[in-house]
């Protein structure tokens, strides 16, 4: 099992891990966890964004939105049941990036 760890950005962030599915771990060199430093869920993606921007893109659009096929939870909660992008983070908190399902 791969891990990276991304240096914080500032002292005040808090350390997350991130979940990374199979069909996106092609583009953060096969890591099924990242650990990051951000205090939101939004800062979290910005720090995906700077430091592996082909996972960033297969998440988010060109607006900086989570695309609509994909589901970002944070623990168990999905962030759009909380505050969304703002939702805030705690050191120890799990970012999980689920893909949508679908098919007949």
């Amino acid at each position: 099992m791969r891990t990276r760890t991304v240096p914080p950005p500032h002292r005040d962030a808090t350390s997350v891990e991130v979940f990374v599915p199979s069909p996106l771990r092609q583009y953060c060199d096969g890591a099924r966890k990242l650990m990051l430093s951000a205090p939101t869920v939004r800062a979290t993606l910005e720090e995906l964004e700077r430091s592996y921007p082909s996972l960033y893109r297969g998440v988010c659009d060109e607006t900086g939105a989570v695309r609509q096929h994909i589901n970002v939870f944070v623990n168990s909660t999905h962030m759009r049941d909380r505050e969304g992008l703002d939702t805030e983070l705690a050191s120890g908190d799990t970012i999980i990036i689920l893909p949508a399902v679908s098919g007949g």
